[in-house]
Formats: structure tokens, sequence, C-alpha cells
């Protein structure tokens, strides 16, 4: 077996100096503290605080899962690798660990789109979204984001693409470097409703409730003084809705910005110039990607007034 193993070249180790390996070790123990223990106050404070358990917050704890799971599945046997200089964990190893990587990613961004529409239906159609932001409802939509990540990264654990070492061969994902039909229909697919397409429903729903708020905060300037305290009152709720939806931005564009490195090299790998990336070009953004877990406990603790 372990002659096939080498043959597949599963255990080929990258020629780069120790330094490389030692570099990305430190930035992966780095992110894997980070985004534990950020991760785990964020649950802590949903836990403990009752006024945090609005169902616009069970997106952002839903994050906090995710994100702790993401830091806590791959930083370790990330740093372990690179201290042995490449994949240690066996095949099997290598597909938990991509899995996983795939799983809670996915769960992030579509976490992301799923705040995005939230905070569209509330601030643009606010009468339409009283009976929409229920607990239960928002239950059922965190069980469909978690759903549909499933089934993308079970994909490559049924034949649909495969998940292999990458970069420095020390981490895994699926493999966007082999170019078969399989592999490359996979990774525009993926790209594609994973990435782009959400991002796009994530811009459309933010311009959207710009332009609405614009327009109620002219609206309001233009109404007598007794119209205007009633509509003040929706105002406010508004402000607060607005508010919630700016720390949600902050948090996509983060996201985004991190991800964004590594969707690139998949798809100059998907178009055939994959010869041009050496081990580093993909090995960085795996990192980059990686520390998208750590950012959003340090979003809201600064922008949240109830995190703090």
């Amino acid at each position: 077996e372990s002659e096939m193993d080498v043959e597949n070249g599963f255990y080929r180790q990258v020629d780069v100096g120790a330094h490389a390996h030692y570099i990305v070790a430190f930035f992966v123990l780095v992110i894997g503290t980070v985004g534990v223990t950020g991760n785990a106050l964020v649950m802590y404070a949903f836990f403990c605080d009752k006024k945090l358990r609005t169902p616009p917050n069970f997106f952002i704890m839903n994050l906090a899962v995710s994100d702790f799971l993401m830091a806590i599945t791959q930083s370790p046997i990330f740093f372990v690798n690179s201290l042995y200089k490449g994949w240690i964990f066996g095949e099997t190893g290598c597909k938990m660990y991509a899995f996983c990587g795939a799983l809670f990613g996915i769960t992030s961004m579509i976490n992301l789109l799923a705040i995005s529409i939230d905070r569209y239906i509330v601030i643009t159609k606010p009468l339409q979204a009283i009976g929409w932001t229920s607990k239960r409802r928002t239950c059922h939509i965190i069980l469909l984001v978690w759903l549909y990540s499933l089934a993308w990264s079970l994909a490559p654990l049924l034949g649909w693409s495969s998940y292999i070492p990458e970069g420095l061969m020390t981490s895994c994902t699926w493999d966007y470097v082999t170019s078969t039909p399989a592999n490359k229909s996979y990774t525009l697919m993926l790209c594609c409703f994973v990435f782009f397409i959400p991002l796009g429903i994530i811009s459309y729903c933010y311009l959207c409730m710009f332009l609405a708020i614009r327009h109620a905060s002219r609206d309001v300037q233009k109404l007598g003084s007794q119209v205007r305290k009633s509509t003040l009152i929706q105002q406010q709720s508004i402000k607060t809705e607005w508010k919630l939806a700016k720390i949600a931005f902050v948090v996509i564009i983060v996201f985004v910005l991190s991800w964004s490195p590594y969707a690139c090299v998949t798809l100059i790998a998907w178009a055939g110039y994959g010869s041009i990336l050496n081990p580093y070009s993909k090995a960085v953004p795996a990192v980059i990607a990686k520390a998208s877990a750590i950012y959003n406990p340090f979003i809201y603790a600064i922008i949240h007034s109830k995190y703090r």
C-alpha cells in the first residue's frame, strides 16, 4: 500500500526551505489560538446573556460555531504537519481534514448570505418581516445553511473531485490542480455557488438596504412635527436594524478579502495556468483563508455594543 501511495505522490514533500514551514507553522498557531478563544468567547457570551438571544444574533452565533470548528479542526493539524514538513496523517486524515475545512468554510460563507437576506427583509420590508424573524424560522434557515454546505463538502468524498494535500503539502483541500473534467467542473461550480453568486446576492441586499435607509431619512425631514414623532420611533427601530447590518457588512468584507486569494489561485489553475503557481502561491492563500475564522469576534467586540 505504501508503495502505491508514493506512486500517487500522496506523501510527496515539496522542496522548500525549512524556514518556510516554520513561518507557516507560526502563523497557523496564532490563527488557531486566536480563532478558538475568540469564537469561544462569543459563544460564551451568547449562552450567558439572555438579551443576546434574539433571532438575528442566532446567525452570529452560528458563525461563531462554524469559525470555532474551523479553527479547532484545521490549525492543530496544519501546525503539526508544518513542523514535520509534510502531510503525516495519511489519506483518510487528509480527507477528514479537507472535508472539515470545506464544511465550516462554506457554512460561514452561506451564513453570511443568510444574514444579508435577513437584514434585507427586516430593513426594506419591515411589515412582512414581523412574521419572518421568529426564532423557529431562524433555526430552520440555519439548518438549511448547514445542509447546503454539507452537500458541497461531501461531493469530493463521493467521487466528484477529491481531497488531496496542497501547497507545501502540509494542508489538504479539493483537487483543483489535476485537470480532469470532474475536477474542473467541481472547482467552477464551487467557486460560483459558494463564492461568487452568494457575493452577488449579498451586494444586491446591501445596495437595496442602503437606498431604503437613505430614502427613509429623507422622508422624515419632509414631514411635519406631529407625524415626525411616530415616524421617529420607526426610524429608531430601523437604526437598530441598520447597526446590525453595518456589523454584518464589515464581517462580509473581511471574509471575502480573506477568501479571495484562494479563489484566484483556484481559478488560475482551473483556467489551465497551474504551471505558473509555485508551492508558496498555493500555501499562502490557504493560510489567509483559514484566518477568516479569527476576525469576527474582534469585529463584534469593537462595533457591537451588547457584545462589548
